[in-house]
């Protein structure tokens, strides 16, 4: 430990130098005792949970979650006897990620990394985490969301409880998730969809069982269809009725004022109001409605996590690490993540709550 101020941190006689640092094989071996603490390790990561939520009275109310890759650095091998060099644990891991360019063109790029994934449930307020999982690289984004929020909600009801929206990307998207975190947790679903249609482009009648002139895309976006010129247009979202668990739409014309030949026929009263409830397909329907400017908001607070996931690599060495195995990855993860919320409930209590996730920022007083 060549760092003078943090020997004198920690405790150490300044006096003595360097040579007051036990020497490595101690940090080793007391590491090899706090594997048989993981239990007691998950316990107190729990507990300053519930201290910010005491402390911070909106904490959790929104949510998001993502998995981040750790490379285990290590050479993937064969031979699957321990020796505390080799990683006999980790496995590979395949991520996509793709987008929209400014022109318009499509972009794809395939990460693969061999070693873990960390996944976790963030307060995107406040930038903390509230629940975690470590895996090998290979697990599924997937089916590790409500497992997350059922960790949580056993553990934290009141911060479920005041959970408003979750918010992930598109490997989280899926009938059951949607389904569950409002139906069971009332948490409003923002997960962004797959194409899981052929033609992206193309729509589909909203009732195909009757002669009707509205439709809708893949991605949520309702819109009708004048009778008399054969003109597409975007219908106004109108809000969200809980009690029909339905999304409201109405006749763009009527809403903005546009001129429609079509409009006597299709609402003889001038304003036309349609309702489709959630079950009408749960991927696509949700209670935010997804061409909505209140989904676009939200879904930009994803980005919480890519912070949490930053401060890990950064400050906490995940970028670059000499872990080997997936206890040490538990318990390293566990151990970074408790002196995370560790800073940020002495921050707030020393009234800094501006710095509340920073290691060695001081405050503006001194």
């Amino acid at each position: 430990m060549r760092n003078g101020e943090l020997r004198d941190l920690c405790g150490f006689d300044p006096f003595k130098g360097a040579k007051a640092v036990p020497c490595a094989w101690v940090y080793s071996r007391f590491l090899k005792n706090l594997f048989a603490c993981e239990k007691e390790i998950e316990e107190i990561f729990d507990m300053l949970v519930e201290k910010i939520a005491e402390l911070l009275p909106d904490f959790g109310e929104k949510l998001a979650v993502d998995s981040k890759a750790v490379d285990s650095h290590g050479n993937p091998t064969k031979n699957k006897e321990e020796d505390g060099r080799r990683d006999t644990d980790a496995d590979w891991g395949k991520k996509k990620y793709e987008g929209q360019r400014e022109d318009g063109t499509l972009w794809e790029k395939i990460v693969k990394w061999f070693g873990y994934k960390i996944h976790l449930l963030v307060d995107t307020t406040y930038e903390l985490p509230i629940g975690y999982k470590v895996t090998k690289a290979s697990a599924s984004d997937n089916p590790e969301l409500i497992p997350l929020v059922a960790d949580c909600a056993q553990k934290h009801p009141a911060i479920i409880e005041r959970a408003k929206g979750l918010e992930a990307d598109k490997g989280y998207d899926s009938e059951d998730n949607n389904r569950i975190l409002y139906d069971d947790y009332g948490i409003k679903p923002v997960i962004d969809i797959r194409n899981m249609w052929k033609d992206p482009d193309k729509t589909r009648p909203l009732y195909p069982d009757r002669m009707d002139n509205i439709v809708y895309n893949y991605c949520g976006t309702v819109s009708c269809i004048c009778r008399k010129t054969g003109e597409q247009r975007e219908m106004a979202f109108k809000g969200f009725e809980a009690d029909r668990k339905a999304l409201k739409y109405i006749c763009p014309a009527f809403a903005y004022g546009i001129q429609c030949e079509g409009m006597k026929e299709c609402a003889p009263n001038g304003n036309r109001i349609i309702r489709i409830p959630l079950e009408t397909d749960r991927r696509i329907f949700t209670p935010i409605a997804r061409s909505s400017y209140a989904w676009k908001r939200d879904y930009k607070k994803r980005t919480a996590v890519e912070l949490v996931n930053s401060r890990l690599d950064v400050s906490f060495g995940f970028e670059r690490h000499f872990i080997r195995g997936l206890a040490k990855m538990k318990l390293r993860t566990g151990i970074s993540l408790i002196v995370m919320l560790t800073m940020a409930v002495g921050r707030i209590k020393e009234k800094q709550k501006e710095i509340m996730r920073s290691l060695v920022a001081l405050p503006k007083a001194a």
